[in-house]
């Protein structure tokens, strides 16, 4: 199965391509869709639309494993961000249905065992359960990586995350 893990972002989305086969898991690639200040909000969404739509043309993932946002911050941000959210789901769903999501604490407690783990907690267990040599970056790839991860351990409960 290969997953492509999506962490939402307005300027930084971050992605991870990960191949689970027999309960091992193998890192394809990763990186992030960029976007960037003073360009247009539609300008930004469709780069955000195109980025996703060529990862789904180019790794033609099983399943596509996005993180649910949560937000303490500003409302502006929140919009923005779900507006980059909106876009990327537009181009997974044309490629296909199998799309997941997943929460912040859900994916912290399936990579390190601890639901409410820090950020490099989880950052250092993808290093190692990927045989990375360093942690992945930029923050927004690892997570992205994070969320493939979650959804390869899933296993046949993954059904109970599936996008409603």
């Amino acid at each position: 199965m290969i997953v492509l893990g999506i962490d939402p972002g307005y300027a930084l989305m971050g992605w991870g391509v990960v191949e689970s086969v027999n309960n091992k898991m193998r890192l394809i690639n990763y990186g992030c869709v960029e976007t960037f200040a003073h360009t247009p909000m539609q300008h930004r969404l469709r780069s955000l639309y195109q980025g996703v739509r060529d990862l789904v043309q180019i790794y033609q993932p099983d399943d596509v494993a996005f993180e649910e946002l949560f937000f303490a911050h500003n409302v502006t941000t929140a919009l923005m961000v779900g507006a980059a959210r909106g876009a990327a789901i537009i181009a997974a769903t044309e490629y296909t249905e199998k799309l997941y999501e997943y929460t912040p604490g859900q994916i912290k407690q399936a990579v390190t065992g601890n639901g409410s783990a820090r950020k490099q907690d989880v950052q250092q267990m993808v290093r190692f359960l990927l045989h990375m040599q360093e942690i992945p970056k930029p923050d927004d790839a690892a997570d992205a990586i994070a969320c493939a991860i979650t959804h390869c351990l899933s296993g046949v409960a993954k059904e109970q995350f599936r996008m409603k």
